[in-house]
């Protein structure tokens, strides 16, 4: 590396790197503590579908996220900003951990409820703040650096919280392994407590013109575009198989008898292997053919790999079933994530990228924070095999929507593979 390249990461810089990590660790930890491992804990518990389906709701504070996010623009706290409502959120989050360890689902439902709502918002809020100091501490020329390091964190966290918080309950029960959590959340404060505070401008304090230019402005250029509430449209479809056939898969795994550490193992290093291999194709297609039409074949592909959970529902409980769906679902996913995200990257105009890219992505987030409340109730009333046949086809709706953008409205659906084009100095 020569002496230029290797200057950001010296002294100084290899702190910011470091905390940036700490951060993505801090920030992937809670995300299954109110999700995935979570409904598993209220599986065992005997928690009926219907009140486990509408756990998914308790993370709409992820999608609705940018509804309170200018606050964090507008006042001052000490020591700064950005590390002071940090010094704020992330102890509150480490409370609401400990009472979540403390809570029981069995005897007082509603108590274990409202701490991992509490986790929840907390954590959508920690988010928005790392966000706003990562674009302000790094440079642009570092902020891809800095995203990989927040990355590696992130996938770090959520193995822990995940695979690794549902085989420790198997040692030390479900509060202990949950305590366990909550201990590791501690990183965030003290990540705060090294990093160093921005040089940012001053707080808007325009009062009541705020949120009408940084919320409504972005949206009405947005709505402005020929073809925008299709595209709005498929953004909301999207994820709606998704949806539907993830919030269920805990209590899925638990009727099919598959223990502690089977699950652990598929949605571990399985899952993350898959995810990562995915990811990785899936934004190599995207170079090739743009965002737009790559989506349409990876999201056919994740729809076909749903089928997989009909062959695991008629598997009698072998592993070997599980850990073959875990693996090509997680990869489809990976696969259709990357084209995606880099289609709503290249919806966002210049002016508005922060602004409409959360917009557009609490919108692709919606339904699993509302619709897939009532996966629950769908899967007692149809069974396994019809649940997960009927989450197949949810996903069809989206795939239909793109190839009419794609016919009707060309130029806002290859905006993406334009943009990488120019960006890349490619002749289109």
């Amino acid at each position: 590396m020569s002496a230029a390249l290797a200057a950001p990461f010296r002294g100084a810089g290899r702190r910011r790197f470091a905390v940036m990590t700490a951060y993505g660790f801090a920030c992937g930890l809670p995300l299954p503590l109110s999700g995935f491992t979570l409904r598993q804990w209220l599986s065992e518990a005997g928690i009926s579908l219907g009140t486990i389906g509408l756990s998914a709701v308790i993370g709409l504070a992820y999608a609705l996220k940018f509804l309170w996010a200018p606050l964090f623009d507008r006042a001052l706290i000490p020591p700064g900003r950005r590390r002071g409502w940090l010094l704020i959120v992330q102890p509150l989050l480490v409370v609401a951990g400990v009472v979540l360890a403390l809570s029981d689902p069995l005897t007082r439902p509603l108590a274990t409820v409202a701490a991992a709502a509490s986790l929840a918002f907390f954590s959508a809020s920690q988010d928005i703040i790392v966000d706003a100091w990562r674009i302000e501490i790094f440079s642009p020329s570092l902020q891809g650096a800095a995203l990989a390091c927040y990355v590696w964190g992130y996938r770090l966290a959520l193995l822990i919280s995940g695979a690794l918080a549902i085989k420790l309950a198997d040692l030390w029960g479900w509060h202990g392994a949950l305590l366990a959590m909550a201990g590791l959340a501690l990183i965030g404060p003290l990540a705060t407590l090294l990093a160093p505070e921005p040089e940012a401008a001053a707080p808007d304090t325009a009062g009541k013109n705020v949120f009408a230019r940084l919320v409504l402005a972005p949206l009405r250029e947005f709505l402005s575009r020929e073809g925008a509430f299709t595209a709005l449209l498929f953004i909301a479809l999207f994820k709606l198989g998704e949806a539907l056939a993830g919030v269920m898969l805990a209590p899925f795994y638990h009727a099919l008898g598959f223990n502690r550490g089977a699950v652990a193992l598929a949605n571990g290093p399985i899952s993350l292997a898959a995810t990562l291999a995915g990811i990785s194709l899936g934004g190599w297609l995207v170079v090739r053919v743009g965002a737009a039409r790559a989506l349409i074949g990876t999201g056919f592909a994740q729809m076909a790999a749903m089928a997989m959970y009909l062959a695991l529902a008629v598997s009698a409980g072998a592993p070997r079933v599980l850990y073959a769906t875990t693996l090509t679902e997680a990869f489809a996913e990976g696969l259709a994530d990357a084209a995606f995200l880099a289609f709503l990257s290249g919806l966002c105009a210049r002016a508005y990228s922060a602004t409409q890219y959360a917009l557009l992505s609490s919108l692709a987030a919606l339904p699993l924070r509302t619709l897939g409340g009532a996966s629950g109730y769908l899967a007692a009333a149809l069974g396994w095999t019809r649940f997960y046949a009927l989450c197949m086809l949810a996903a069809l709706p989206a795939m239909l929507v793109m190839v009419f953008l794609l016919r009707r409205y060309p130029s806002l659906a290859l905006a993406s593979r334009e943009r990488r084009l120019a960006t890349a100095g490619v002749d289109g």
